[in-house]
């Protein structure tokens, strides 16, 4: 295998009880540095785990005993992104002509952050030298595919047994628009941000829902800004087939020493805040909610 994964590149856990409507996902939280990877990096190990969403995996590993299952990547957000279409690659960052079916424009790519990323943070470059397409498209054959026919797999079996199905997208995000640069030209970020892609991947009162959870639980939230939603959120939130799929995006400062990369006490506390908002969501599912809530997008 060209993408040499001597562990499983991502992990399912699932909970004792037959799965309910709730899905997790953690795509970006994959800490496992392959070294044919590190090899072709231009950047240091603490360099390249800037684009973590750091830990987010262990933040939601409780869910499982509440009755849902948790995909989570091994594999680093540096090295593949799951939440981009199959083929977004830039033609700068290749020694060979790229196949006639790679989307070569789309805004990802002009920004660096393909499903095979050319930067890391404070638009860094992570490669050397440029890339064979034959490694980029190994990762997709290898790692891309395997891992999203598990996420629909996911989905499918919500559906078939429960009617409709919800998709949780766990990420984080740095605590202000310029991470690297304290007190200069700074906005800080709400505690959370809920992504619907602008109540097209899921019924707005249960976004709606979502948020009143979080605040009650004393957290600042905004929805859809500064984030809508990535590919997975896009692609798989059909309200009108079911399925419904919302972004959660993180202040890693709740939780995490963001220059050092690790945690620091908030994490307990997040963690047991995360566990209540978990249950009380999925009693959408257990108390029928479902029922009398207008779950076709607007």
């Amino acid at each position: 295998m060209i993408t040499d994964y001597k562990q499983a590149p991502f992990e399912l856990s699932q909970p004792g009880e037959p799965a309910g409507p709730f899905v997790f996902n953690s795509p970006h939280s994959g800490r496992h540095y392959i070294e044919r990877f590190t090899s072709l990096s231009a950047l240091d190990a603490s360099e390249l785990r800037q684009s973590e969403d750091f830990v987010v995996d262990e933040l939601f590993s409780n869910v499982t005993a509440l009755g849902a299952p948790l995909l989570a990547a091994n594999f680093p957000r540096a090295w593949l992104d799951v939440n981009r279409e199959p083929y977004e690659f830039d033609p700068t960052m290749f020694s060979e002509r790229l196949p006639d079916y790679v989307n070569t424009r789309s805004a990802r790519v002009a920004g660096g952050l393909g499903t095979i990323a050319r930067i890391v943070s404070e638009d860094k470059p992570i490669y050397a030298a440029p890339l064979s397409v034959a490694d980029a498209l190994a990762r997709i054959e290898e790692v891309y595919k395997p891992y999203h026919a598990a996420l629909r797999g996911l989905l499918a079996e919500a559906l078939m047994k429960n009617g409709y199905g919800v998709l949780i997208d766990c990420h984080s995000m740095p605590s202000s628009s310029n991470p690297g640069y304290p007190g200069i030209g700074r906005t800080l970020r709400a505690d959370f941000v809920l992504g619907d892609r602008y109540g097209t991947s899921c019924a707005r009162d249960l976004t709606a829902f979502a948020a009143e959870i979080l605040r009650e639980l004393g957290y600042s939230v905004t929805i859809n800004k500064p984030y809508a939603g990535g590919f997975i959120t896009e692609h798989y939130g059909r309200p009108s087939n079911g399925l419904h799929a919302i972004q959660v995006e993180i202040n890693r400062a709740l939780y995490m020493d963001e220059v050092a990369i690790r945690k620091h006490d908030g994490f307990a506390i997040l963690q047991r805040d995360l566990n209540r908002f978990v249950s009380t969501l999925m009693t959408l599912g257990s108390d029928n909610l479902f029922a009398t809530m207008p779950l076709a997008a607007e």
